[in-house]
C-alpha cells in the first residue's frame, strides 16, 4: 500500500483501539456502516441534475457535506480492509487490470454503438 494510505490505515486502527471499538468492528458491521455512509453520500446527489452534480463542490454548503460523506466512506472502507487484511491498492490495481482487459481502449457499450440491446 502507498505510504500515505498505510499511515492513514494505522491512524484509523489506533483511533478505534483507544476507544475499544475493535470489538464492534466486525467485517459485517463495518460493511453495513460503509453501505450506510454510501447511502448518505448518494442522498447528497439524489435530486441534482447531472449539471448540478458536476458543480456541487463549488457550493460551500453542499460541497462540504459531500466531502464529509466521502471522508466517512473512506474511513469505513479503510477500516474494513484493515480488519480483513486486504491491501486496498493491490485489489484496486487488480480490478483496474481486469477492467482494462474487459474494456479495451475504444470499447463502447452496444447502446452507444447503435446496436439493439
Amino acid at each position: 500500500m502507498g505510504d500515505r494510505l498505510v499511515e492513514f490505515q494505522e491512524e484509523v486502527r489506533a483511533f478505534a483501539e483507544v476507544r475499544d471499538w475493535q470489538r464492534f468492528h466486525t467485517p459485517k458491521n463495518l460493511a453495513m456502516a460503509l453501505a450506510g455512509e454510501v447511502g448518505e453520500l448518494l442522498a447528497e446527489f439524489q435530486w441534482l441534475t447531472p449539471e448540478e452534480s458536476g458543480r456541487v463542490m463549488g457550493d460551500p454548503d453542499a460541497g462540504g457535506r459531500v466531502a464529509a460523506e466521502i471522508g466517512d466512506v473512506v474511513v469505513y472502507l479503510v477500516r474494513l480492509a484493515d480488519v480483513l487484511g486486504v491491501d486496498l491498492v493491490d485489489v484496486a490495481r487488480a480490478k483496474l487490470a481486469d477492467s482494462a482487459k474487459r474494456y479495451p481502449v475504444g470499447w463502447q457499450p452496444a447502446s452507444i454503438r447503435g446496436e439493439v440491446v
